[in-house]
């Protein structure tokens, strides 16, 4: 009970934290030129400032910085249930350290993406190189079978946080869609942990998910602030390295090593969306990088969905796939390959229902735009579909 009081108390905390820093930051971003204007395919009608994921960011500095000045002076007063994790806690900080110093990095890559834009080149790159430092310095994936070889593990670490950053990049299209489903997984991450009894990475977790709150009391529709590239590459990069850091399973106490497979089932959304959206362009003979209105959220409401309504449905899906993550630690082989088909037959329900509902626009979808400097912020002015709706940004 006592262990559940403080990770409430933890997430309120920082859900706290994350709401007033988010209102500073919206009085504070036009000062940078942190401003997203109007025009092209973005719905927002006045200019919007651009420094939520600043504010994100801050939040889980100071809570985290707050967390581990706690455990140095009050450790010794602890109750007994606690005390006796501060040990290992606090032996995990330096790990903590590495992963919040390039988050960091990648959090300025994408703040000077949103006030001077980068080509996707540099940004690949950087991200490429954060991740393999990170491999570097020991946290890595752990394959439960013979082909757990350090170049295999390292090469698919760099693979999922790489991937992870450019899914949540992907997702920054719609008021509140970026922000809640990476609130989301979160959660189920940390609930998924906790079901094996590891402590250090949720309660990281959950200071997450009261950050994402927070930004999300300023972010929902129509939004007032918004994440930038500064925060989606910050958010994507921190599930992707805390999942790998995280414990998904302790076979030596008769947890299943199929709950290694968690971070599949709760990224399937958003993977769905990165995966669908770029072979669609290449099918189209473009570049991948070229922003387009192709995402999955898009689609939903070229079908007839509001825009509220659209991430709605993105994230009970994303809800929906990620749950069975919660029953991996006690499946096998059989009851594994039933909840991963079950996640699977869901996205293929909604494959199925985009092909087979036509969309209501007569305007092309896939219209490039020039000027825009990345996935999900653009620069030049372009018509407005006609359902009127092309992302807040």
């Amino acid at each position: 009970m006592t262990g559940m009081l403080v990770a409430v108390g933890l997430t309120l905390l920082s859900f706290g934290v994350g709401t007033a820093l988010s209102s500073l930051a919206r009085k504070i971003a036009p000062r940078f030129g942190l401003v997203d204007k109007p025009g092209g395919r973005k719905a927002h009608l006045a200019p919007t400032p651009m420094a939520g994921g600043v504010a994100i960011w801050l939040t889980m500095i100071a809570m985290l910085g707050l967390g581990a000045l706690a455990l140095a002076i009050f450790r010794s007063s602890f109750p007994p249930e606690l005390a006796v994790h501060v040990s290992g806690l606090w032996s995990r900080g330096p790990e903590l350290l590495v992963i919040l110093g390039l988050a960091t990095v990648i959090m300025l890559m994408g703040l000077i993406d949103d006030r001077f834009g980068l080509h996707w080149l540099p940004r690949l790159l950087i991200q490429c190189g954060l991740a393999t430092a990170l491999v570097a310095y020991g946290v890595r994936m752990t394959l439960f079978w013979p082909f757990n070889s350090p170049i295999l593990t390292g090469a698919l670490t760099v693979l999922w946080i790489v991937g992870l950053t450019n899914a949540f990049n992907f997702l920054d299209n719609m008021d509140g869609l970026a922000a809640s489903v990476g609130l989301i997984a979160a959660l189920l991450f940390a609930s998924a942990q906790v079901m094996v009894h590891s402590l250090f990475v949720p309660a990281v977790l959950l200071v997450m998910v009261g950050a994402l709150a927070g930004f999300l009391v300023w972010n929902r529709p129509p939004a007032r602030l918004f994440m930038g590239d500064a925060g989606s590459n910050f958010i994507g990069f921190m599930l992707g390295s805390l999942t790998v850091a995280g414990t998904f399973t302790r076979p030596g106490e008769g947890f299943s090593p199929y709950s290694v497979l968690s971070p599949l089932l709760v990224m399937a959304v958003p993977l769905y969306d990165t995966f669908s959206v770029i072979m669609i362009r290449i099918r189209e003979g473009r570049s991948p990088f070229q922003a387009d209105r192709r995402h999955f959220s898009h689609r939903l409401v070229e079908r007839g969905l509001t825009a509220p309504q659209a991430v709605m449905t993105i994230d009970l899906v994303t809800l929906a796939g990620g749950l069975g993550a919660l029953l991996l630690p006690y499946l096998w082989a059989f009851g594994t390959a039933v909840v991963l088909a079950q996640t699977a037959c869901l996205l293929g329900v909604v494959a199925i229902l985009e092909v087979a509902t036509p969309p209501r626009r007569t305007t092309s979808p896939s219209t490039p735009i020039p000027s825009e400097h990345h996935d999900g912020q653009a620069k030049a002015a372009q018509p407005l579909p006609i359902d009127g709706y092309a992302g807040p940004a």
